[in-house]
């Protein structure tokens, strides 16, 4: 039968990949033939060992973990991953130079990033010193708008549906999808500060910020289906920018050319100048960083990493306490008293050692992901362990964050979920004699607990979640009752390939506190 140029051309090219990617997957597998595998590992079997991967990423890393001890690795379908699962090598990973174990490259091949959130993630991260810097710096100034905040978002996601449902009656309980309302609150609160208390209480700029975190992770769960070679076919196809970009446009254009024209005239340091994300940016951007559309994407992208996961931490904790009732005296005590001395401040919060050790139980039982601390080896001669394992240049690698969470080595009873683990010592049970302890305290990451990662590329945006989330749950337990439709039954936790999710179909009823 004879064919057409066009069918040939395409054939061509389909052979073409398929010896690419065969050579490449060859190469790259025979680089790392000295790294243990879990699963198949053959040039065409891996592929089938990749899929069940996506099935059951937390049981394989779990598996790997106890198997191989230090290090192993998994097939993805577009690369070979690394996983470390022991101390040392992971403390290896935290002293590493950039120049040798890249963290915004290993994030930027998790989210493909190029497609996702944008080049300049990886080219010019400047927001992450804005994140370090004039973010944390303004927490305790604007702590009052983060309470305020907060407690708004509450009253108009939970408040007016007592209101409705119950009247004065304060016996009723109202049913609240826990995911989807949290999502709504930490959007609301983190732009209170991003971009003030009007347009983070628009109703579609809200809804903007939490679907555009949700499109860049599905998005990047499909683009990174595909190998290396055809990402700039498929990631511009499947890109969440040029929607999120054009819905954003509309709510921040007006506001930003006005902050440009002000400080073009007043300077910097304007009187009246806010305190805010806008103000951030504008004291760190250089360039053609400083034009209305890319300081838009800076704002779209640090929503990203501000909103998805709070919000999955805040609802697991939730469950958590709705769960187990037997928490919620000794945690109102300790807030009580907390109030008492320092009202609703920064100060307050820290004194909250039992909240604090709550939600740091609460992360390190769910996770976020099964894996962590992502990086690339980016130095031509490679990386090479304190334990004398090398890596090639290009090699993906992991720290096994879930399985290091779960180990009995590292936690007594690592599989229950202990609330009050990490209370120091001394601490009554009103919560006198606390003080936020370095060593103890949520935003403190270590060696056994990775949520945040750890060493200088730790989460920069952890101080601020962490007051989020612990004026969240002390608001709940000021004015609220909390119980889950089947009482004492956790919701279980989401995976879809190596991340961890809060159910998002769990309801938690609420009502009045009496």
């Amino acid at each position: 039968m004879e064919t057409t140029p066009s069918s040939t051309t395409v054939l061509a090219l389909s052979v073409s990949i398929v010896v690419l990617l065969y050579l490449k997957f060859k190469r790259s597998s025979a680089q790392l033939h000295t790294i243990p595998t879990m699963g198949p590992s053959g040039p065409l079997s891996s592929y089938r060992g990749a899929l069940n991967y996506l099935r059951n990423a937390p049981k394989i890393i779990q598996a790997g973990y106890y198997k191989h001890k230090s290090i192993f690795r998994v097939p993805y379908l577009d690369k070979w991953v690394v996983v470390l699962s022991s101390p040392e090598l992971i403390n290896d990973l935290r002293k590493a130079r950039d120049d040798d174990l890249s963290a915004a490259h290993g994030f930027a091949a998790t989210l493909a990033v190029n497609y996702t959130l944008g080049a300049g993630f990886v080219t010019n991260p400047y927001h992450v010193r804005v994140i370090q810097s004039s973010l944390t710096r303004s927490i305790n100034a604007r702590f009052a708008d983060i309470h305020d905040e907060i407690v708004t978002a509450f009253q108009d996601e939970i408040g007016k549906l007592l209101n409705q449902n119950s009247g004065f009656d304060t016996s009723n309980w109202v049913v609240v999808p826990a995911l989807k309302t949290v999502l709504r609150i930490v959007s609301c609160t983190s732009n209170r500060l991003f971009v003030g208390v009007e347009l983070c209480r628009n109703t579609d700029y809200r809804d903007l910020n939490i679907e555009f975190a949700e499109d860049v992770m599905k998005s990047a769960k499909v683009i990174n289906l595909f190998p290396n070679v055809l990402k700039p076919l498929v990631g511009p196809m499947f890109s969440p920018l040029p929607r999120g970009m054009a819905r954003a446009k509309k709510h921040l254009v007006p506001m930003i050319e006005e902050r440009l024209k002000v400080e073009e005239e007043y300077g910097k340091d304007w009187e009246g100048r806010p305190n805010d994300l806008i103000s951030w940016l504008l004291e760190h951007a250089t360039g053609e960083e400083r034009t209305v559309s890319n300081l838009i994407q800076r704002i779209l992208m640090i929503n990203f990493v501000a909103i998805h996961t709070t919000a999955s931490s805040f609802t697991q904790a939730l469950y958590h306490l709705a769960a187990a009732p037997e928490y919620v005296a000794p945690l109102r005590e300790e807030l009580e008293a907390a109030l008492l001395d320092d009202g609703w401040s920064k100060a307050a919060m820290g004194k909250c050692v039992k909240l604090d050790s709550f939600l740091r139980e609460s992360q390190r039982f769910n996770g976020v992901s099964a894996i962590n601390m992502n990086r690339m080896v980016t130095n031509p001669a490679g990386f090479t362990f304190s334990d004398g394992t090398h890596l090639p240049r290009g090699s993906f690698i992991a720290a096994a964050t879930y399985a290091t969470h779960h180990d009995d080595a590292h936690y007594a009873n690592a599989d229950m979920f202990d609330g009050f683990r990490f209370v120091p010592r001394g601490v009554g049970a009103g919560g006198e004699g606390a003080t936020e302890s370095a060593k103890f305290g949520m935003v403190t990451p270590d060696a056994a607990f990775l949520s945040f990662g750890l060493g200088k590329h730790a989460c920069p945006g952890r101080f601020f979640a962490v007051t989020e989330l612990k004026v969240m749950l002390a608001h709940i337990l000021q004015n609220y009752d909390v119980k889950l439709e089947r009482e004492g039954v956790l919701p279980p936790s989401e995976w879809f390939g190596t991340t961890c999710v809060a159910n998002r179909s769990a309801n938690v009823l609420f009502k009045k506190r009496t």
